[in-house]
């Protein structure tokens, strides 16, 4: 079975956040892993599942509600209609959680998880966050300046 690598991030996004998203999406798509987003036209999301695309990847977009438009770049939609709650969705679906960036969304997204026992990679997060979720997560949560490392330690953690 292929691997699952869920990037998430928020929609309003730093030009790093973008960057590291679609490296890490390109990655991991290039390894033959899928790679999972919420779904969404913007941000994070979609930079992470162009990545995926441009490597020739298969991509998968959890999506918020029925209404919602989508990435071009998804190959499979999911749209559970269950609005945030699809974040539990995101977070048990992938077998690595990659995060560029926070928001209140993405947060929920670690959390979980966290929760399920899952490896949790964070990446280019402030300080304060970076300390709140390895004091939650411990040995789970793995801190990354940047895409480059990132792909390292999903790679390390992959099999």
């Amino acid at each position: 079975m292929k691997k699952i690598i869920g990037i998430m991030g928020p929609s309003k996004v730093t030009e790093a956040d973008v960057k590291n998203a679609y490296e890490i999406g390109k990655y991991c798509a290039a390894k033959g892993w899928v790679v999972l987003t919420g779904g969404r036209n913007c941000g994070v999301m979609n930079a992470g599942l162009q990545g995926a695309k441009d490597a020739g990847g298969l991509t998968v977009g959890v999506l918020f509600d029925n209404n919602e438009k989508n990435s071009e770049y998804i190959d499979i939609a999911i749209r559970p209609n269950i609005g945030e709650a699809r974040n539990l969705i995101n977070a048990n679906s992938s077998d690595i959680l990659v995060a560029c960036g926070i928001s209140a969304g993405t947060s929920t997204e670690v959390g979980f998880a966290v929760q399920s026992g899952k490896k949790v990679i964070l990446v280019g997060l402030y300080d304060e966050a970076n300390a709140f979720y390895r004091k939650m997560g411990k040995e789970q949560v793995f801190i990354a300046e940047g895409y480059k490392e990132a792909c390292e330690i999903v790679d390390l953690h992959s099999n």
